[in-house]
């Protein structure tokens, strides 16, 4: 039987989950399931944990391995579980010889379950070359950046990831032209930090000069999309893409977490309020069809009333249309777990409306789009995204094309043709 991964969490983690598949089947392991887990929230480890209960129930015979940010921070807890044969790091999976040894430990029998070395040790970022995304796939993600340098008083995931290391530019770039020439039609640069890229390597080049290499010398790309950035570390030549550049989709994912400044300074964010508002109106000015979606945090210790509103209201003022609700959960061993807590059923209420705010934003983007042609990759059968990345149903159109098609509705939640 092959090697089945369960993926939680991240773009980044469903980029490694490839490269998990080819490393574990490549040292010749079976009949294996590797949970790709996931440590933002105590719900994500918890979905972890449920879901290793019930592979076991249906797979009684199957080897269950633990790999991920949760399996790196909390190992112990995962090597505790009688449904767990093994737990390796974040790191560590990565590694071919980190599989090999998963297969010996097998086959030897019973062994230490934890294989997981120091994240913190890791100074390094090797490129993987994905083989195994799937011809005519529309989408895939490309690694470029790895962990993270800050240390954001409610995130763990430094802990998980470790510092921040980048994949040098020339093999980012031989990457993005092998995918385009396999047929691939939209890549999507991915990382933790992603607007930290660069600060490891020679010259530190950032972001922005990656995207434009990658822009120059792969005109065979038809989109190239960039995943979640921190607008604060946005520098001029990632501007000057995004103005300059139609391939360079419009759609921008902002890691804002808050919209009240005395938040934002105990969460140890490095932007204000303003920052964030300040950069969206000036992306608008040089792309002004650019869709933004965000990260919000609801709840986040000492958060009152009046603050959440000021997250609520950045909705509207950055012109938000995809937003992504965190209500807060403590990560033991951050600051802000030590901090004075927002009551559990106040931290529902308000992810609540933060997400209703959200859906109205985006049912009035979708409204937006009626009577605009939009260029839509075809996703499958039943649906395509257009460039904001806006989805949209169809029907009858090849899977993987890009076709330019008439918006003439909108059901709420999708564009119709």
């Amino acid at each position: 039987m092959p090697v089945d991964i369960v993926t939680f969490g991240c773009r980044l983690n469903a980029f490694e989950a490839e490269v998990i598949r080819r490393e574990a089947e490549g040292a010749g392991l079976s009949d294996t399931i590797v949970i790709n887990s996931c440590a933002v929230t105590s719900e994500a480890v918890a979905q972890a944990r449920q879901s290793i209960r019930k592979l076991k129930r249906e797979r009684p015979s199957a080897r269950i391995v633990v790999t991920g940010c949760a399996a790196q921070t909390q190992s112990q807890m995962f090597a505790d579980m009688a449904e767990v044969d093994r737990v390796v790091g974040n790191d560590d999976k990565m590694r071919g010889e980190a599989w090999q040894e998963t297969r010996s430990a097998f086959d030897i029998g019973p062994s230490e379950k934890i294989a997981v070395s120091d994240i913190m040790a890791v100074k390094e970022m090797a490129p993987h070359l994905i083989d195994g995304f799937a011809s005519g796939l529309p989408r895939v993600f490309v690694q470029v950046q790895n962990g993270c340098d800050h240390r954001c008083s409610f995130c763990i995931i430094p802990f998980g990831r470790g510092n921040s290391r980048s994949v040098p530019m020339g093999a980012v770039v031989e990457q993005v032209r092998a995918l385009a020439e396999r047929g691939h039609a939209e890549i999507v640069l991915t990382g933790v930090d992603l607007t930290s890229y660069g600060t490891d390597l020679p010259g530190a080049p950032k972001l922005g000069m990656l995207t434009k290499q990658i822009l120059r010398h792969v005109p065979e790309l038809k989109r190239l999309r960039i995943s979640s950035i921190d607008s604060i570390e946005a520098d001029h030549d990632l501007l000057d893409a995004i103005a300059a550049d139609v391939r360079l989709m419009p759609h921008l994912h902002l890691s804002l977490q808050s919209g009240d400044d005395m938040i934002l300074k105990r969460m140890k964010r490095r932007h204000l309020r303003r920052d964030a508002i300040a950069f969206c109106n000036q992306v608008r000015r040089l792309r002004p069809d650019v869709a933004f979606g965000a990260d919000i945090i609801a709840g986040f210790p000492t958060e009152t009333e009046e603050m959440f509103s000021r997250s609520l209201d950045l909705v509207e003022e950055c012109g938000l249309t995809f937003l992504h609700v965190f209500p807060y959960s403590p990560r033991p061993g951050t600051p802000a777990a030590r901090m004075p807590q927002v009551a559990g059923p106040v931290v529902k209420e308000r992810a609540k409306r933060l997400r209703a705010a959200g859906e109205a934003a985006l049912r009035r983007r979708l409204q937006g789009e009626i009577g605009a042609t939009r260029e839509v990759l075809i996703e499958s059968e039943a649906q395509g995204r257009t460039e904001h990345y806006l989805p949209v149903a169809i029907a009858g159109e090849r899977m993987g094309t890009i076709v330019p098609l008439m918006i003439t509705g909108s059901d709420g939640e999708r564009l119709t043709t």
